[in-house]
């Protein structure tokens, strides 16, 4: 096998609670799961099919703090589900899906909205607001032999102690199993895969300073900085 001609990027982990850490292969992002936020961003949640667009596994960062990213000038907050998967395949059984999930965390999808709605007025692609450096803050994975697979519970996000998002899991439209099943139409899903399960409505603006503090009932919580 010949030799690296640049040195070979790292793989990129989150951590998991107790210790050890979870490899990232991919991260695929639900749009629009939760039908008042689909009602707060202009769309009709009931004639909508699922669709995803992905984040970088690198994207990902459990460091506690969020730096705020250039070029933007209104950047929001999304509360959501992490779910990480142990395995996988292509054409994934619906009562077979959770089979393959290894545990479940708090994770924020940090969106650049003005450049996001740019993209949406051009049809373009929304990677330049989703998938920028840090846009994914998270906490550690917990495995589903301590949290189960969480269908209903609390969801919530507050900045500076003030309350912006409010949930439950069992609003999603799309659920953990069925985002699964229908990913592994599209795509061959492997270990390390992740999916970042929707966002409830109110998400708003954060600026330098705040700090944002995510909370999952029976999952855990997150405390991000924005920096």
């Amino acid at each position: 096998m010949p030799d690296h001609v640049i040195p070979a990027p790292q793989v990129h982990v989150i951590p998991t609670e107790g210790g050890g850490t979870f490899p990232v292969r991919r991260v695929y992002c639900i749009g629009r799961n939760f039908a008042a936020h689909a009602v707060e961003m202009g769309h009709d949640p009931n004639r909508e099919p699922p669709f995803f667009f992905q984040k970088n596994p690198n994207n990902l960062d459990a460091s506690g703090e969020f730096p705020y990213p250039p070029h933007t000038s209104d950047v929001h907050h999304e509360v959501e589900l992490l779910v990480g998967l142990k395995s996988g395949g292509t054409n994934i059984p619906l009562d077979k899906a959770l089979d393959h999930v290894w545990g479940y965390g708090v994770s924020l999808d940090m969106t650049r909205r003005d450049l996001q709605g740019e993209a949406k007025k051009m049809g373009r692609p929304w990677e330049i607001g989703k998938a920028f450096e840090r846009s994914g803050p998270v906490g550690p994975l917990r495995p589903v032999s301590e949290v189960g697979h969480p269908d209903h519970g609390s969801i919530t996000l507050k900045v500076n102690g003030e309350l912006r998002q409010e949930g439950d899991l069992n609003q999603m439209i799309w659920k953990v199993p069925e985002m699964i099943s229908y990913l592994s139409e599209y795509f061959e899903l492997a270990p390390g895969d992740v999916i970042m399960a929707g966002t409830p409505a109110g998400v708003n603006a954060v600026v330098k300073g705040d700090v944002m503090e995510a909370t999952i009932d029976g999952v855990g919580s997150l405390t991000v900085k924005v920096v």
